[in-house]
């Protein structure tokens, strides 16, 4: 899976996330921040995560969660490096 479906994969989870304006989903990049540029709530970030754990069928360490941040490009690091462990 690339990068870039992994990246397609996660606006889908967020067109679906309430908290998060859709049109700024639009221009969503690698070097986006949840917080920062989606405004997505810092509460909302672990039901973005296990959304993306069902999605892509993966399991993360509960260690590399707490280290995440809120980077897009962390979170697709995050499931491709789970997806390259399976």
């Amino acid at each position: 899976m690339t990068r870039e479906e992994i990246l397609n994969g996660l606006v889908e989870i967020l067109e679906n996330t309430p908290q998060v304006d859709s049109k700024k989903l639009k221009s969503i990049t690698e070097d986006t921040d949840f917080i920062t540029d989606l405004e997505a709530p810092s509460t909302e970030l672990i039901n973005i995560i296990a959304k993306a754990e069902n999605k892509f069928d993966v399991e993360f360490d509960d260690d590399d969660i707490d280290d995440l941040g809120s980077s897009v490009k962390g979170t697709i690091d995050l499931i491709e490096e789970a997806l390259n462990k399976a």
